[in-house]
């Protein structure tokens, strides 16, 4: 059976605005949502994100704190974390980080269908989609989608669909013309400044 994903505007936006706030750091954080079964396969609606982390990316105290938050939040909202994200330092970088694959890995034990998304920053002015899907193959490594004999992500009959399509254009008007970057906080944000609002919420 195939796995289907599509991307809710509410996490499109955050993990946007993520990547836009820092755009010369490494961020991170992760994908929550629900799946359900269709004459098809299965369908994963990633309904929200949680941003973790822009300072320790790695396998940190912080991220572990994080990853055990999120997975409360997300239980509390009848969800689960379903993939992770990242954006690179580098702008034209769409390779997912060996940190990526741990938590991706450590997120599919409890997820078999988990994705990863990884930002490309070159697109974020551009008003076009930004988010380069990966996939885990039976060889046991993440790859790229565009790199499987799937059928190249965000087309019309992709497994991977934005739940409406001018979500990017209106993530980048939020930018452009409500700078709602600068009071976008993730997780890092929070500790150092408790005045910052809690992504988990």
């Amino acid at each position: 059976m195939s796995t289907s994903y599509t991307v809710s505007p509410t996490a499109y936006f955050k993990i946007y605005l993520h990547g836009v706030k820092h755009p010369s750091k490494p961020v991170n954080g992760v994908l929550l949502g629900t799946a359900s079964s269709t004459a098809t396969g299965k369908l994963v609606e990633i309904q929200d994100a949680i941003p973790l982390l822009h300072h320790w990316t790695s396998l940190s105290p912080m991220m572990e704190i994080g990853l055990d938050l999120a997975a409360q939040h997300a239980s509390s909202e009848n969800m689960q974390i379903v993939g992770y994200y990242q954006a690179s330092d580098r702008i034209d970088d769409t390779t997912l980080a060996v940190v990526g694959e741990k938590v991706a890995g450590r997120i599919r034990k409890t997820f078999p269908d988990a994705i990863a998304f990884v930002v490309d920053g070159s697109r974020f002015g551009s008003g076009e989609q930004c988010l380069v899907p990966y996939i885990f193959t039976p060889s046991s490594i993440w790859r790229p989608a565009s790199d499987s004999s799937q059928i190249a992500p965000w087309t019309s009959s992709s497994p991977f669909q934005l739940s409406d399509p001018s979500t990017p254009q209106k993530a980048l008007e939020l930018v452009k013309e409500q700078n709602a970057h600068f009071a976008f906080g993730d997780f890092d944000d929070h500790l150092e400044d408790v005045t910052i609002g809690t992504p988990f919420c």
